[in-house]
């Protein structure tokens, strides 16, 4: 099973939109796949089409981790009913298509302070313990370093951190890179950078062509491809809680496949190419 953090210390860089790509990608390919959304906004859970009923979401089964009971709290993603991304048209597989999420609320923000022991860091770990009929766990990160952050890393054999071709989202996905060293020292010497994906990028912007080439420097084999293009009708697609895979027309079809060789990229050993995850300093440049 792969544990894969989507993180960023910077909002508004699409790192939901990110998340519900690869979780499309991952249910037409016939990958089990949990979704755990750990934002207190729950932006993935609306995305996936979910809403807590007589579940526990998230932040509840956080509260007594070792009764959570992951397995009887997850819900079945909403793409599912809608016949979204039929499993196996790639893949081959005609197993029964799974997409679960573990619901988010704003509940887990009781746990987003920076002052988490290492007890409360090991909650969600504990949580997934559970989490043994997928191949794969996508857990959405709230856009911090604080408590809930450093618990999913905790939790994760992986980390992939989304950022846009900006001065900021660059200069924000370096500080990370480096807390994600820090914290591979002191808690989850395990714990390997998946990669950085370029999101919302411009095709023709001669801003972001110098901010990917920025990246290249800094990250090298990090700097995970494809870049995923901005894309008008994607806030349509979340808002009709779709996958990207099922949507008609020739710009959801290029996202998709774009969707498909990320989730591929992602899931290799890109991130073991730089040792320890490493980031190129600019001055060395």
């Amino acid at each position: 099973m792969h544990v894969v953090s989507i993180s960023s210390l910077k909002g508004g860089v699409g790192k939901t939109s990110v998340t519900t790509g690869l979780a499309s990608a991952a249910l037409a390919a016939g990958i089990p796949t949990l979704v755990v959304d750990l934002d207190p906004h729950a932006d993935a859970s609306t995305a996936l089409g979910v809403r807590a009923g007589e579940q526990l979401d998230i932040g509840r089964m956080l509260k007594s981790p070792r009764r959570a009971r992951l397995a009887e709290n997850v819900v079945p993603s909403g793409w599912l009913e809608r016949g979204n991304a039929t499993a196996g048209t790639r893949a081959g597989n005609s197993e029964e298509s799974i997409l679960d999420v573990a619901v988010g609320s704003a509940y887990t923000g009781i746990y987003d302070r920076p002052d988490l022991g290492r007890r409360d860091l090991r909650r969600l770990s504990t949580v997934l313990a559970g989490a043994t009929r997928y191949e794969l766990v996508l857990i959405d990160c709230p856009p911090s370093l604080n408590g809930l952050t450093r618990m999913a890393w905790s939790a994760s054999d992986k980390v992939a951190l989304v950022a846009e071709p900006g001065l900021f989202s660059v200069a924000g996905t370096e500080r990370t890179m480096r807390a994600i060293q820090l914290f591979r020292q002191e808690f989850a010497p395990g714990l390997m950078p998946a990669g950085i994906v370029a999101n919302r990028v411009r095709t023709g912007s001669a801003e972001h062509a110098f901010r990917l080439s920025e990246m290249d420097s800094m990250f090298g084999e990090l700097l995970l491809t494809p870049h995923i293009p901005e894309q008008a009708n994607w806030q349509q697609i979340q808002g009709a809680a779709h996958a990207v895979h099922s949507w008609p027309g020739d710009s959801a079809k290029n996202a998709a496949g774009l969707f498909d060789e990320l989730l591929a990229n992602l899931l290799g050993n890109r991130g073991e190419l730089v040792g320890a995850g490493r980031v190129r300093d600019r001055s060395s440049r």
